[in-house]
């Protein structure tokens, strides 16, 4: 199974206040620890909101919003992805995380093709194959 992690935006995250030279030792050395046992698949940290940008499709027009957005508790700072056997798993190493100042972590399952079985047509499982080959360059068995 994999899973997203987001780390929820702070303040000081959007007001683009880096972590301290400390901080960013423990986190390396946590992230060794996940990639390791296995489990890290990607994870990084994003620039705040200031930098990005938003897009709307609540009508027949796209409507493009740079940010900054105001809302901090609704905003992502950084993710990881994990590959577990559990959620149980992933909360259960999480646990160990550094953080120390406030910060909130979000966990959700990702989606896998089987889980699309009850939907899946042949025309679309073609067309997700084509796309793992365009994204890896080879086909992807996923099981």
């Amino acid at each position: 199974m994999r899973f997203i992690v987001f780390v929820k935006a702070t303040p000081e995250s959007e007001a683009g206040v880096l972590p301290k030279p400390e901080m960013l030792a423990k986190m390396g050395a946590f992230n060794q620890q996940l990639a390791k046992a296995g489990m890290m698949l990607a994870g990084d940290g994003l620039q705040p909101t200031s930098k990005g940008a938003r897009i709307s499709y609540a009508g027949a027009k796209p409507v493009v919003t740079d940010g900054p957005f105001t809302e901090t508790k609704e905003l992502v700072a950084g993710f990881w992805l994990l590959q577990a056997k559990s959620k149980a798993e992933v909360v259960e190493w999480l646990l160990r995380c550094p953080f120390e100042n406030g910060e909130q972590i979000e966990i959700r399952q990702i989606y896998e093709m089987e889980d699309f079985a009850p939907v899946m047509t042949p025309e679309i499982e073609a067309q997700h194959q084509r796309l793992d080959v365009q994204i890896t360059g080879q086909a992807q068995n996923k099981p």
